[in-house]
């Protein structure tokens, strides 16, 4: 396991909010019928959480959450930090306590470490590609409905950079904005005129035509659409030639198979929705063993 110097972090009453609804959801109104059927109320239990596979740990925060809604009397002991690199086999946490809690807490503990972990999983993959260049990983909006926060969070974990959280922290002009609005340089002026000056203003472009445009019209972020390498770099050195403050991220049709080639071309950020929709879980088990 690596220590990263920095470590991200995420709001504990988002964490509690979020995992109390996942509960809410799992034991609806009448409760973990086999737990409750099966386990006697005063029956001790302690469990493992044991990575299956090798990859990037996220989610513990969630987990711990998981079991202290459902007793805060449980013992929850990190061996692991979200953001650690594991091999197979790495024990990350123990748990202790009430086998009740445990038990019907453990489906919502382990979907959170399983889904996150295979995020930040594939974002240090990704991330690993491109090493020695100068381009930086970026997610997209495109994640799954209540869980933005958490699946970008995870992508920071596993060394990635956010891209706008939502449609109130950045100004995005796509072509469909640029075709209602008359035009590039008429949305960025518009956009300009509009937003305060803290706000950042990126505009999607499809040709380098439309590049040397949104330069001139003092963009400070282009989208440079599904280009292949070759274009990238043109539209590298013509944005060094005329604005060099811009930065240019690559986006569309991006892939491990690619990445390299376009990071190599001198663009600043590379996104894809690939790390948040396409990752696989991360496979975390949870090894129980009955008295505490």
């Amino acid at each position: 396991m690596t220590d990263r110097p920095y470590r991200p972090d995420l709001p504990g009453l988002l964490i509690e909010d979020a995992v109390r609804a996942a509960l809410q959801e799992d034991l609806g109104r009448a409760g973990d019928l086999t737990t409750a059927a099966t386990i006697a109320p005063d029956m001790e239990a302690k469990a493992t959480f044991n990575a299956r596979d090798g990859g990037v740990i996220c989610g513990l925060p969630m987990a711990k959450a998981a079991f202290r809604l459902m007793d805060p009397d449980i013992s929850f002991e990190q061996l692991a930090y979200d953001g650690d690199r594991v091999e197979p086999g790495t024990a990350i946490a123990r748990v202790s306590g009430k086998a009740r809690a445990i038990l019907s807490a453990e489906r919502t503990a382990l979907n959170y470490l399983m889904h996150l972990s295979g995020i930040a999983t594939a974002t240090s993959i990704y991330v690993d590609a491109v090493e020695g260049s100068a381009a930086r990983v970026c997610c997209t909006r495109k994640t799954v409905p209540g869980l933005r926060a958490f699946q970008k969070y995870a992508v920071r974990c596993g060394g990635g950079a956010n891209h706008r959280f939502g449609l109130d922290d950045a100004v995005l002009i796509k072509d469909n904005h640029i075709a209602v609005a008359g035009g590039l340089t008429a949305a960025i002026v518009r956009a300009r005129a509009y937003v305060g000056h803290l706000v950042c203003i990126e505009i999607e472009v499809d040709t380098l035509d439309q590049l040397a445009e949104a330069l001139k019209a003092g963009a400070d972020v282009i989208l440079l659409d599904n280009m292949g390498p070759q274009t990238l770099e043109k539209a590298v050195r013509l944005k060094n030639e005329m604005r060099p403050s811009t930065r240019l991220e690559a986006s569309g049709g991006i892939s491990i198979k690619t990445i390299a080639a376009i990071a190599a071309t001198g663009v600043d950020l590379i996104s894809t929705s690939k790390i948040t929709m396409a990752a696989a879980p991360l496979d975390i088990g949870l090894d129980i063993q009955i008295g505490a």
